[in-house]
C-alpha cells in the first residue's frame, strides 16, 4: 500500500535527515518505526502524509507517486490519511465534539451528518459522554482518544501515529494500543506507528523497520528482527528494554 523507494531528506544546512530508505508497507498491517531521538522517524511521517517532500527517491501510495500531487491531489490523500500526535494536539477553545468535528468542517461535511459521525466516533472510542467536555478537563489518555476520533473523521484508510503513547502511563498506553489494534482488525485500517518504546512495537505490530542516524539498518517481521538483528543500535534498543 505505501512504497517507500531510495528516499533521502536533506536540510538545506546538509543534515541528512533520512538517507536512502526504502520500504514496503502492506495493506492493513500495523508497522512500527523505531529508534533514538534524531533518528529520522518523524521526518519519515511527514514524507507519508505529503508535509514535505524527499530531496530524492520516491512514495508511493497504491501505486501513485506523491511526487506528482498538485495541491488537490494532496488535500485528497490527506483525507486518505488520519494522523495523532504525542502532544494530542487538541484545540483548547473547542469541545471534544468540537474537535472530533474540525476535519469534517474543513472538508465541508453537512452540519446534520457531521453531528451523526461525531456522535458515532465518540461511541467507537468510548467517550460520547464527554461530548461537551473541554480538553482541559480530560485525562491523557481520554486526550489521545479524542485524537484518534478526531484522525478518523474522515474515514481514512492510513493511521499516522508519531510517539502517540509517549506522554501516557503504562496502563493508559495499554488501553490506547488495544483501541488502535481494534481499529486496525475491524476498519483495515494500515497503521505507521512511530515510537522509542520497543515494548510497545512488540505490543502491536507485525513489522518493524529501525532507523538509526537517518538510515534503515533492519526491517521484517518483529519476531524476526528482534530475534536475529545483528546490529549494535537494534540491540543497545532491546537492552533497555529488558
Amino acid at each position: 500500500m505505501i512504497t517507500i523507494d531510495a528516499v533521502s531528506k536533506r536540510f538545506p544546512d546538509g543534515t541528512a535527515a533520512l538517507d536512502d530508505v526504502s520500504l514496503d508497507i502492506v495493506r492493513g498491517s500495523v508497522f512500527g518505526v523505531i529508534g533514538r531521538s534524531g533518528a529520522g522517524k518523524s521526518t519519515l511521517l511527514r514524507l507519508i502524509n505529503g508535509l514535505e517532500r524527499p530531496s530524492a527517491g520516491e512514495i508511493r501510495v497504491d501505486g501513485i507517486a506523491l511526487s506528482g500531487l498538485d495541491r488537490g491531489g494532496l488535500r485528497t490523500l490527506r483525507n486518505r490519511v488520519g494522523m495523532i500526535f504525542q502532544s494530542f494536539g487538541l484545540l483548547a477553545n473547542r469541545t471534544v465534539a468540537g474537535n472530533v468535528a474540525l476535519p469534517l468542517e474543513l472538508a465541508g461535511i453537512a452540519a446534520t451528518e457531521r453531528k451523526a459521525r461525531v456522535a458515532a466516533l465518540l461511541d467507537r472510542v468510548g467517550l460520547r459522554e464527554k461530548a461537551d467536555a473541554y480538553p482541559a478537563r480530560l485525562s491523557g489518555g481520554q486526550r489521545q482518544r479524542v485524537g484518534i476520533a478526531r484522525a478518523l473523521a474522515t474515514r481514512p484508510d492510513i493511521l499516522l501515529c508519531d510517539e502517540a503513547t509517549s506522554a501516557l502511563d503504562p496502563e493508559t498506553t495499554r488501553a490506547v494500543l488495544a483501541l488502535l489494534g481494534e481499529l486496525n482488525r475491524e476498519l483495515g485500517l494500515t497503521i505507521v506507528l512511530i515510537t522509542h518504546e520497543m515494548a510497545v512495537v512488540r505490543a502491536i505490530c507485525d513489522h518493524v523497520a529501525v532507523l538509526d542516524h537517518g538510515r534503515l539498518i533492519d526491517a521484517g517481521p518483529v519476531d524476526q528482527v528482534f530475534d536475529t538483528t545483528r546490529h549494535a543500535a537494534t540491540l543497545a534498543l532491546l537492552g533497555e528494554a529488558a
